[in-house]
């Protein structure tokens, strides 16, 4: 089995180094996307037409993509065919009408098609490793994975990126870009354009553009919202969630990422106290790494007791906010002065003793 990171695929493919099989496997949409545009360019493009196929396995049988791929190039060097959503290579028991022929594939992972390079664009985790198919296929293919980038290394991808058009970004100004989108590479890649039209004149990116650029996902927002929440700051809590809703966020939703957010910091909190390193943690809970970077920064400041509290009192506001008619506005509002009450008391209490 051969399994590169995305970088070295891209890499190989604009060399022309190409393989007849590849596993496209993970699910950072972007870097798949980046792949895939890179196999596509390796066919000219007045050949596209004729020597490239793209078939989804949910709704188009494997022995359609399999035609296509034992056919000879037209008038071209080589064929290039996409199986998108090969889930019959999962564990996934997927329910579908599509009748697939694995024996013919498995005979295909047997026998590649010198002229054809196969691509299962596997929008998963993993895939079935017991399978005997995906055991040929791991022996026959070349496996590039597009699962979750470090902190680090999506910076990089933002300073390659940057670096080609000869602009510079300030560390400020590229920590904050990373901040407000949750250190998410494909939405990170999303805003580069803008950004670059703004500096177009200076050739750099300051944290500014970025503050006047570039919005805060909700989840970022969520974020300060538990910050707020855990240093009992009641005002700046209920205004952040009063403009949440007014930007037409459903009450709903905000609570049940609140949930969500405290959920994550008290199994870190918990993990870390166990000796789980930042890596292990965001393996185990298959979290994004600076997800769990941004938990154990929190959690530092904060004991367990607290973020319990916090848990169990966002899950009776969403047990209220479903069985009853009252504004969920003022329900919230109504968890921040019950939790700031009974956390301060907790703590009076401590002293006391």
């Amino acid at each position: 089995m051969i399994a590169i990171n995305a970088q070295q695929a891209l890499k190989s493919i604009r060399n022309g180094d190409l393989a007849s099989i590849y596993v496209i496997l993970g699910t950072v949409d972007y870097l798949a996307d980046q792949l895939k545009q890179a196999f596509t360019q390796q066919i000219p493009s007045e050949e596209q037409t004729m020597n490239v196929g793209s078939y989804d396995m949910e709704t188009t049988p494997v022995a359609v993509a399999l035609d296509d791929a034992m056919s000879a190039p037209f008038f071209g060097e080589r064929r290039l065919v996409f199986i998108n959503h090969p889930y019959f290579l999962t564990g996934e028991n997927k329910k579908t009408k599509v009748d697939h022929d694995l024996a013919s594939l498995q005979h295909y992972f047997e026998q590649p098609e010198p002229s054809t390079i196969l691509v299962f664009m596997a929008p998963y985790e993993k895939l079935d490793a017991r399978k005997k198919l995906v055991k040929t296929l791991k022996k026959q293919a070349t496996t590039v994975e597009v699962n979750q980038v470090s902190e680090a290394e999506t910076q990089r991808y933002v300073q390659a990126a940057l670096d080609e058009k000869q602009i510079r970004i300030g560390a400020d100004a590229l920590q904050e870009l990373v901040n407000r989108t949750d250190g998410q590479l494909g939405l990170i890649m999303g805003q580069l354009p803008k950004l670059m039209i703004y500096a177009a004149q200076s050739q750099r990116i300051d944290l500014a553009a970025v503050q006047a650029l570039v919005t805060k996902s909700l989840t970022q927002n969520v974020f300060d919202l538990v910050n707020d929440v855990l240093r009992y700051q009641t005002q700046s809590a209920v205004e952040l969630y009063h403009e949440l809703v007014a930007a037409q966020e459903a009450p709903l939703k905000i609570n049940a990422i609140l949930l969500g957010q405290f959920r994550l910091l008290l199994q870190v909190k918990i993990m870390a106290r166990a000796g789980y390193s930042q890596g292990s943690l965001a393996s185990t809970l298959k979290v994004h790494p600076y997800r769990v970077k941004l938990a154990m920064q929190t959690v530092r400041h904060f004991d367990q007791a607290a973020l319990r509290a916090a848990y169990l009192g966002l899950l009776q506001t969403e047990v209220q906010m479903k069985t009853t008619q009252r504004d969920p506005e003022l329900l919230f509002e109504l968890f921040m002065v019950q939790f700031v009450n009974e956390r301060q008391a907790a703590v009076g209490t401590r002293l006391s003793r």
